[in-house]
């Protein structure tokens, strides 16, 4: 089953190929609160379908060469991926035996839903989700979702842009550690790339409070201590995209820690280090300039709380060389 393809257009029409492209959050709210809520739909199938994983690594979405993909998940009618993909600006699902695209347009988040699992019918792939979205304020059922949605494919391939460049800094800065350390996820709930390092101790019984994310849940997520950062493209919380990095549980001092570049700064309302997109898109050296932020807000986290850096830390992985030992 293949619906008609309604992004060939954005070839010829795409963002800017530069990396770091400017991402207002003025400008794309209204297409990132529909995309928001489409991820939550996909990353509810594979939830569904998939064993539980220490700090729900079951159920993020990850960034390809073209959007956001779940990975194959099985069904016990055979294996099957689901991808946003935004060059085509279609949902792309794929089995074995053959494809669906469902076109990425504005509409309800009910007909996006129903959509998507007649697909799923006529893929062979039938599954049930739970349809209330989680970690947002007001849950509304994915079914009861009427109010027309906004979706602009030029802003969300922009978004899709800066996500590949912040998972090529993230996936750089997860080689420079030896310890447990998460892949570079994308996490529907929250709608943020992450990677997290681990000290390999225990942390103290997290408080939950999540909005409509069940405590167990969370407290499974924070069961070890944890330096996290990662890349959010705003939201009401806060009206712009950000990189950001925290500790859980926070170490006395690390809010008041000195981190780089300048233009990072401690949040207390969120709990976090962040240091503005559009500041950082404005640096001669972007990269360079997240990276240090990145290692920077590390060590901060990782001296107050007494890590073991001697048998956690290293250089930055090189392709083709192998770790010497």
């Amino acid at each position: 089953m293949t619906r008609s393809n309604a992004g060939g257009a954005l070839r010829a029409g795409r963002a800017e190929a530069d990396s770091w492209p400017s991402l207002p959050y003025t400008e794309w709210k209204d297409t990132c609160r529909t995309l928001h809520l489409w991820t939550q739909v996909v990353g509810k199938v594979r939830l569904a379908l998939t064993p539980w994983l220490n700090h729900s690594w079951q159920v993020p979405l990850y960034v390809t060469a073209r959007g956001l993909t779940t990975g194959v998940v099985h069904h016990k009618r055979g294996g099957f991926d689901m991808e946003f993909d935004f060059t085509d600006g279609v949902l792309r699902v794929r089995t074995p035996e053959r494809n669906g695209d469902l076109p990425l347009e504005g509409g309800a988040v009910a007909d996006f839903y129903q959509q998507l699992m007649e697909l799923l019918d006529a893929l062979d792939r039938p599954v049930e989700i739970n349809p209330v979205p989680n970690e947002l304020p007001e849950a509304v059922p994915f079914t009861l979702e009427r109010a027309p949605r906004a979706y602009d494919p030029g802003q969300a391939l922009r978004f899709f842009q800066v996500l590949s460049d912040a998972d090529r800094v993230l996936k750089r800065f997860r080689t420079a550690f030896l310890g447990k350390a998460s892949p570079t996820h994308f996490f529907w709930g929250s709608f943020d790339l992450a990677v997290t390092r681990f000290s390999g101790r225990r942390a103290p019984l997290h408080p939950g409070g999540v909005p409509n994310l069940p405590d167990a849940v969370v407290r499974e997520a924070y069961s070890h201590e944890v330096s996290s950062a990662g890349f959010w493209p705003g939201g009401e919380a806060r009206g712009e995209a950000v990189f950001y990095s925290y500790a859980y549980p926070e170490p006395l001092g690390f809010r008041d820690a000195k981190v780089r570049p300048a233009e990072a700064a401690y949040d207390p309302a969120m709990g976090e280090f962040v240091l503005p997109y559009e500041a950082l898109r404005s640096l001669p050296d972007p990269e360079s300039a997240l990276l240090d932020f990145l290692q920077t807000t590390y060590v901060a986290a990782a001296e107050l709380a007494h890590w073991d850096r001697k048998a956690l830390d290293c250089v930055f992985g090189e392709p083709g060389r192998p770790r010497s030992v």
